[in-house]
């Protein structure tokens, strides 16, 4: 009795050393990861500030794909060190291993082939947060679905769409993915006016608008380039298309269309000039009221 004291002893002591060790190293490891990320997300706010306007950095968007990689590292991290520790616990009380290991080896295979889809969508996940395809509050385009993004999840991500709906869908269905939020956007306007226009008069008139415009709020965080006047774009015995384009902030296109249509056509108004429609009939101004 004294000696199977004394091995039943030093085994308990032994496991519970085991697990002491295997739950420190669990905490060292999942607060190093934690302080890491934490230094990262900080590393990005001071270079964003920097940057200043024009950036493409995303603090915002970095944080969110940091923080979903360190999630994912804390729980594998968690899973190796106390798989281990579970493992020298069963070995110190006597459990042989090697069948144990090959049952588990046979079992995982089969959870393999049945769970491959999940698999797909777990590494595709992986793979888009460390490419850094896209992120929290981008607009993409992802195939079947096109939306802002609000959460990216190692099997999922969820997008809202131009009407409100949400979108669920799995990262291993997204075979190829566009970007509409990163880089610039290019806003576009088609002005038509009278074949006899003074084509001289008419630029000098979409320039005026455009460094008004560029001077206003919000639109000057909006433009990051000025307003220019490409030429004509289409002739007909009624009409002539003038192209005008802008870059912008990316997301800012179509606000910034319209609001270029609205000062282009008050400036041309003002100056006298008629404008056409799509059809290419003159729109008549009203010179006042009851005419």
């Amino acid at each position: 009795m004294a000696e199977a004291w004394e091995t039943w002893l030093a085994a308990s002591l032994r496991i519970v050393l085991i697990v002491v060790i295997s739950f420190t190293a669990r905490f060292v490891i999942r607060r190093a990861i934690t302080r890491f990320v934490t230094r990262l997300n900080r590393g990005d706010r001071q270079r964003q500030r920097s940057a200043g306007r024009g950036s493409l950095a995303s603090s915002e968007r970095r944080r969110q794909r940091s923080e979903t990689i360190g999630s994912v590292l804390r729980s594998a991290s968690s899973v190796l060190v106390l798989g281990t520790g579970a493992l020298m616990v069963l070995s110190e009380l006597g459990v042989q291993l090697g069948p144990l290991v090959a049952s588990a080896g046979i079992i995982g295979v089969a959870i393999g082939f049945g769970a491959r889809n999940l698999v797909t969508d777990v590494l595709s996940g992986m793979f888009m947060l460390l490419e850094d395809q896209y992120g929290v509050g981008d607009r993409i385009d992802a195939g079947e679905a096109t939306g802002t993004v609000l959460e990216i999840g190692l099997r999922v991500t969820t997008l809202r769409g131009d009407d409100g709906e949400i979108w669920y869908v799995r990262n291993g269905e997204i075979k190829r993915v566009a970007n509409l939020s990163q880089g610039w956007a290019t806003a576009s306007v088609e002005v038509q006016v009278p074949a006899g226009t003074d084509l001289d008069t008419v630029r000098e008139l979409i320039t005026a608008a455009g460094e008004e415009m560029a001077g206003d709020e919000p639109f000057d965080e909006m433009l990051w380039q000025p307003v220019e006047v490409l030429g004509l774009d289409a002739v007909t015995m009624d009409t002539m298309t003038v192209r005008v384009t802008a870059r912008t902030q990316p997301g800012t296109a179509a606000a910034v269309e319209r609001e270029l249509r609205w000062r282009v056509k008050r400036a041309l108004d003002q100056a006298g000039i008629k404008q056409v429609d799509e059809a290419g009939l003159t729109l008549r101004k009203l010179s006042g009221p009851g005419t």
